[in-house]
């Protein structure tokens, strides 16, 4: 993951000093109103800051803090800057009052008029709060408090917060402040009783609004954890937590912080063998419809991907119980397909735990069972993951670490190794495992983010790890791919190295050292494409990856989930006047979802015509051939999504999205798979790559091929007809 590319995704968690975004005015529910949550920058945002140097910097690590209570990842925190010796002031700008009730957290110092937050109004301070700790001892975990501020609505107010004291407590911490009319008055672990014997606790949500901190509980031992915005009313969505592994026992579900005087998103929760929506699962209006989604929430990066005895595992980044980046809620969901195109999604398989959430990583079947973990007729799974520590409660405190589980049911169950971590942690950012298997050696090769270089290890069980070298190019940032392929012929071979981005090496590899042979190159020039993953044991020879299909971060309107996974793709390594490059291709498997098709052959296209324009429904393979005529432009809009080549610039385009492209024999070849939320688009046989996400497609302006300011020929134009998938 690349800090610019994947930021909400699952970057370290950020305790701002003092950092935040105004989000005044933004409604979240009926009742409430969003003041402050404290997660973005605060010097674009109206805030003042004055106070010694350095008060306000940034700190992308909690551990060591010791701070708990906060909402997601940003808080104030004075103690940033110098410890306890920083003194300053925040002051926000004017906000109008509209609630009864203005509700926040507070924790640190408990001295008056030094370490407070103040309301004021007209000059004056109308209301004050301290942190409870003043002596020997105290507790660093924040508390809601509220102020009566019923009447003061109307009338315009800041908030002010203070930090004017050194020593011991002398710093303030704040976060999540806003306004209702329901008073915060928190029971710090509410709680229920169930006995288990269904296989979800449906769980009612909203996309916005207060984040609480949940934990399910089993002989008083904490199972799961996890983060989630209850709706306190109707909820936009339902989610659920998966519990049929518990069947038969009693568990606490247990949440922290809880208003008791609206608790009725916490006593709506209810156990069922579905839920709510789980009818028109599929069928929403804005589901893509060939590419797989999770059924619910947050999805990203595709791991664990690996082939074994006619199914494909796809196990992918998952935040079941929203919509937004999920890095505090990632598990890793799990789907299955025989062919490619028709997915099965079986639940999450991994789950976070006292090492940390479960980021990245990939997945290998033990021939050999050399890690010691077979224990019937067939060898195991076996994969390997970050555990990002402290990115929530249960692991506040810890660091990034490496940790592996192992199946013996053909993937249905993971079971973590009682061992892990096996390596701990090596440097501030270390990441996303790849491993893969070297047999000249007769040992695994594991490839692992470092601080944006790639580091070599090699291991004979997986459960020690011995590194041997670095890739220092500096390009590359997280999710390392690497696989030899043929150069044309098995007789060449090369081996190909990547990052998330996509970008690539071709080069040697002598089972301790990538030496690249050539410079960085490009191969994704769309913007729904990160964290590409291939197939390990792929049938056939194949090459045969996927990525996560990145939209925006923000909630797809209306829908209970977010974000895609790439259409699968075949990858062949060719010789080119540049020399090898990777030519990226649907796989065949396509052809399975084929319907009504029409084509065209050796038309001159004149500016005006449209051979498509009776082109009806939403989901296409289109794959044409033109030849360079003496229009100077000419392509497709796809239900108003632009893909342009333009002759003279030798480019393609969508947007802003461009790529360099050459005429091959005088014709220019593209394909495009067009489904609800995407356009994936293949030129000149798949030597470039350009995914577009489209989130903004309208299916009433219909698709048409176009050539502008001359005319074009049309060699050959197919539009094929796509089934859904889910159908």
């Amino acid at each position: 993951m690349s800090a610019k590319t994947k930021l909400s995704a699952k970057t370290l968690p950020r305790v701002l000093g003092l950092v935040v975004t105004l989000m005044s005015g933004v409604a979240l529910a009926a009742e409430d109103v969003l003041i402050q949550n404290f997660e973005q920058e605060l010097h674009d945002s109206g805030w003042t800051i004055e106070g010694d140097e350095g008060f306000g910097d940034i700190s992308n690590l909690t551990s060591g803090t010791g701070v708990t209570g906060y909402q997601r990842e940003g808080f104030v925190y004075t103690a940033l800057a110098a410890g306890n010796g920083a003194r300053g002031t925040l002051t926000s700008p004017l906000f109008l009052i509209e609630r009864d009730y203005l509700n926040f957290l507070i924790g640190g110092g408990g001295f008056e008029a030094e370490t407070c937050m103040n309301l004021v109004v007209d000059g004056e301070i109308v209301r004050t709060a301290v942190g409870p700790n003043t002596g020997a001892g105290g507790t660093k975990a924040l508390k809601w408090r509220s102020w009566d501020v019923g009447f003061l609505k109307g009338k315009k107010a800041r908030i002010q917060i203070v930090d004017n004291r050194e020593g011991e407590w002398g710093y303030i911490a704040v976060d999540y402040v806003y306004q209702s009319d329901i008073k915060m008055v928190a029971i710090e672990n509410a709680a229920r009783e169930f006995h288990l014997e269904k296989r979800y606790l449906n769980l009612p949500v909203v996309s916005t609004g207060r984040e609480s901190l949940m934990r399910l509980l089993i002989d008083g031992k904490p199972v799961r954890e996890f983060l989630i915005t209850l709706a306190d009313a109707d909820p936009e969505y339902w989610v659920y937590l998966e519990v049929d592994a518990f069947q038969g026992e009693d568990a606490i579900l247990q949440m922290s912080q809880l208003n008791s005087n609206d608790r009725r998103g916490f006593d709506a929760i209810f156990q069922a063998d579905t839920f709510p929506g789980e009818q028109a699962l599929y069928k929403e209006k804005l589901r893509p419809q060939f590419h797989f989604t999770s059924k619910r929430g947050w999805l990203n990066d595709p791991n664990g991907l690996v082939y074994y005895d006619g199914e494909y595992h796809l196990f992918y980044q998952h935040g079941p119980f929203g919509c937004k980046g999920a890095q505090d809620n990632q598990h890793w969901g799990h789907a299955v397909s025989t062919d490619l195109v028709h997915w099965t999604e079986l639940g999450d398989a991994v789950h976070p735990d006292e090492l940390g959430t479960i980021f990245s990583g990939s997945g290998v079947v033990d021939w050999n069972n050399s890690t010691g973990f077979q224990t019937g007729n067939e060898p195991p799974l076996v994969f390997a993951y970050t555990s990002a520590g402290s990115v929530n409660q249960w692991s506040k405190g810890k660091l990034f670490t490496q940790s592996i589980a192992y199946s013996n049911d053909r993937g249905r169950t993971l079971t973590k190794y009682a061992g892990n971590p096996v390596l701990p942690n090596i440097a501030p950012i270390n990441r996303d495992p790849k491993v893969l298997w070297w047999e000249e050696g007769q040992e695994w090769v594991v490839i692992l983010e470092l601080d944006e270089t790639f580091g070599f290890f090699t291991s004979k069980d997986l459960k020690k790890w011995e590194m041997q070298s670095n890739l220092l190019d500096g390009h590359f940032h997280d999710c390392p791919e690497m696989f030899e392929l043929s150069v044309d012929d098995e007789n060449n071979k090369k081996w190909v190295i990547h990052d998330g981005t996509g970008n690539y090496f071709c080069g040697d590899f002598d089972g301790r050292k990538f030496t690249p042979e050539t410079e960085l190159i490009t191969r994704n020039y769309g913007n729904c494409f990160y964290a590409g993953q291939a197939f390990s044991n792929a049938p056939d020879g194949r090459c045969i990856e996927v990525a996560w299909g990145l939209m925006e971060f923000e909630p797809i309107p209306g829908m209970a989930f977010n974000q895609q996974i790439t259409f699968p793709v075949d990858l062949t390594l060719r010789s080119t006047e540049d020399g090898p490059r990777l030519y990226t291709n649907p796989v065949n498997e396509i052809e399975i979802l084929y319907g009504k098709e029409q084509s065209w052959a050796g038309v001159t296209l004149q500016p005006g015509e449209n051979l498509l324009s009776e082109l009806k429904g939403e989901l296409y393979d289109i794959e044409a051939e033109f030849s360079i005529g003496d229009a100077p432009r000419f392509g497709f809009l796809i239900q108003g999504v632009p893909v342009i080549y333009d002759v003279e610039d030798g480019k393609l385009s969508s947007g802003k999205l461009e790529a360099p492209l050459k005429p091959q024999d005088g014709s220019i070849k593209l394909r495009l798979l067009v489904d609800r939320l995407s356009v994936e688009v293949f030129a000149n046989d798949g030597r470039i790559y350009m995914p577009i996400r489209a989130l903004n497609m309208d299916s009433s302006r219909g698709f048409e091929v176009f050539t502008d300011g001359g005319s074009t020929t049309v060699n050959s134009l197919k539009a094929r007809e796509l089934k859904s998938i889910w159908d």
